[in-house]
Parts: C-alpha cells; sequence; structure tokens
C-alpha cells in the first residue's frame, strides 16, 4: 500500500514539477525570441545599407540567424528540462518516502499493537471458554470443583481488567494534557515501598531527600510503582531492590536497580515497545505481564521532557534510571526568563 502511495505521490510531485519547469521554458523562450528580433530590427535601422547586402540575400541571412538562435534556445531548454527531470525524480521520490515514511511507521506501529492487543485478549477469553465449556459439558461436578472453576475465571477476568486498563492509560496519555505541580520524590517513593514492602527490610531507599520536580503526582507514582513491580517480578525472592534518588545538572529522579539474570542486549532496544516481552521465564511466579507497564514507563516519561535508560547485562544489576525536570531549577529559569522579558 504504502509502495504504491510513494509512486503515486512522485507522479504528483513530478507532474508539478514539470509543469512549472515547462510554463517557465515557455515564457524564457518567448522573452529570449521577442528579445532577439527586436535587436535585430534595432540593429537593422542604424546598420548602414544591411552591411552591403541585397535585401533578398540579408533576409534569407536574418531569418537563417533567427531560425538557428530559436533552435539552439529550443535545444537548450529541453535538456535542461531533461536534466530537471531526471533529478526531479530522484527528488521526488526521495520526499514522497521521506513523507510517508512516518505515516507507515504509525502504521506498522498500529497495526502490531492491533494485533498484540488482540492476540493478549483472545488468550485469556479462550481459557475461559474451554472452562467453562468443559463444566456445562459434565454433570459431576463438586463445590470444591465449582469454586475452583470460578476462582481461575475470576483470575482471567482480573487479567483482563489490568489490561483494558493498561491500553486505556496508553490512549489517554497519547491525547490528553497533563497538570503539573511541585512533586516530592521522596514522598513518592515511601509511598510506593510501603505498598510494595510492608516489612521495609527488601526495598532500600537512599539518596538526596528533598529533590522535587515538575511533574503529575499520580503519574510519576504510576511510574516508579511499574519499576518497582518489574523490579519485584524479575528479581530472585528476598533479593534487595535499591531506590536511589539523583540528581543531575538541571534534572532530578531516581534509579531503580535489582539482582537477577539480567536483560539480554539484543533485548534492550525492545524492552519499552508495547507487548514485547524478553523472556518471559525471567519472572519468579506464575504473575506475567503483558509488556505494557515499560511502555507506560516511557511515554509518561515523555511526556514530562525526562529520560528514561536502562542497563543491565548476564549477572549483573538491571538499572532503570528516570531524570525529569528539577522544580527548584525550573523555576530559578522561569524567573529568569520574567526579569529579561521586563527588561
Amino acid at each position: 500500500m504504502f509502495r504504491s502511495a510513494t509512486f503515486k505521490l512522485t507522479a504528483w510531485y513530478l507532474i508539478i514539477l514539470m509543469v512549472i519547469s515547462l510554463i517557465f521554458s515557455i515564457i524564457i523562450y518567448s522573452i529570449s525570441t521577442s528579445e532577439v528580433r527586436s535587436r535585430i530590427i534595432a540593429l537593422e535601422q542604424n546598420a548602414p545599407s544591411n552591411f552591403g547586402l541585397a535585401r533578398p540575400r540579408y533576409d534569407t541571412f536574418r531569418d537563417a540567424q533567427v531560425h538557428e538562435a530559436e533552435t539552439n534556445l529550443l535545444s537548450s531548454l529541453a535538456i535542461t528540462n531533461l536534466a530537471i527531470w531526471v533529478a526531479g525524480g530522484i527528488g521526488s521520490y526521495y520526499l514522497a518516502r521521506r513523507t510517508l515514511f512516518p505515516i507507515e511507521e504509525a502504521h506498522e506501529a498500529q497495526s502490531r499493537f492491533t494485533s498484540d492487543a488482540s492476540h493478549e485478549l483472545r488468550t485469556p477469553l479462550a481459557s475461559m471458554k474451554t472452562e467453562l465449556e468443559v463444566a456445562l459439558r459434565s454433570t459431576e461436578l463438586s463445590r470444591e470443583e465449582m469454586r475452583e472453576l470460578l476462582e481461575s475465571n475470576l483470575e482471567e477476568v482480573d487479567k483482563l481488567t489490568k489490561l483494558s486498563q493498561n491500553l486505556l492509560q496508553l490512549s489517554r496519555l497519547d491525547h490528553d494534557s497533563i497538570e503539573r505541580e511541585k512533586v516530592t520524590l521522596n514522598a513518592i517513593a515511601s509511598s510506593v515501598i510501603e505498598r510494595f514492602d510492608k516489612t521495609g527490610k527488601r526495598v532500600q531507599l537512599s539518596g538526596h531527600k528533598s529533590y522535587d520536580v515538575v511533574a503529575n503526582k499520580s503519574n510519576i507514582e504510576e511510574l516508579l510503582t511499574i519499576l518497582v513491580d518489574n523490579a519485584f517480578k524479575y528479581s530472585p525472592p528476598n533479593s534487595p531492590i535499591k531506590i536511589n534518588l539523583i540528581g543531575h545538572r538541571q534534572m532530578a529522579g531516581f534509579e531503580v536497580a535489582n539482582e537477577g539474570k539480567g536483560i539480554a542486549p539484543e533485548a534492550l532496544p525492545h524492552i519499552f515497545d508495547r507487548f514485547y516481552r524478553a523472556d518471559t521465564s525471567r519472572t519468579n511466579d506464575e504473575k506475567k505481564g503483558y509488556g505494557l507497564g515499560l511502555s507506560l514507563a516511557k511515554k509518561i516519561v515523555q511526556l514530562h521532557n525526562g529520560d528514561l535508560t536502562v542497563t543491565s547485562g548476564s549477572g549483573h544489576l538491571t538499572t532503570f534510571r528516570v531524570l525529569l525536570p528539577n522544580f527548584s531549577k525550573s523555576q530559578a529559569n522561569n524567573q529568569q526568563s520574567t526579569i529579561h522579558s521586563v527588561l
């Protein structure tokens, strides 16, 4: 589809270029031939006795010169137009590809997203359907077996609910604007740690405790929740998970590090893609994710004009690093801009 669109767009670009080139060629030809004839007439009026030639011979000589000039001009214009069309064809194809490339990428991403979402929705639905069909065909289901069936179906419903919530949140982040305010990272980190580690023995918080950023509080809390949940999933039981508050130039943020098998180098560029899961066997329990968490985290960071990076390797810590605009620095920059504008 996009190949055909590329050629069509190239053809339209080339047609427009050809029309413009032909119009200019006609104008140049008309002006040039008119100028040649005007100069010849002026020369006839000022030259003595037609350069000593008889009138018929002079007229023949004059017409031959005019014809030769017109022929040379036509040849030059034809060669010039041909060169313009060849170069224009190449340039038009390049511009067409460049114009359609972002649209093609977005279309492919949307197609992958739809396909992956359909697959993820189909899996739990198929599981629920199979269990219900088996239950309906059986005439000797005990109360305990019925309870297990309902619990299994409820678990699948919870998965579908979580998936739909993630998809809805991603969609909202794509279109909605966010309200920013002063957010204290230490308060956010403490709140998230309390939910994940009520004993306070596994998650370790370190670093400066008064960093403030310009952000949406609920989004930053969701961001840290995703990273901490990811650390719990992909680390051995009872291994430490470290949250370190950091500052860098006019940015502030946090690092979330965990032990484990690490992420393969070839998987690192793709872990923020929607529905991408590098290795489901790395999880330490049966709660497999849908591959939307890190994509959602990346989107939140992008909306806040921040930076999200990850370092990992076999036998090394996996560390996610988030940097967001620092509140005090941003406030100082805004005040300085206001002062300059007043002055």
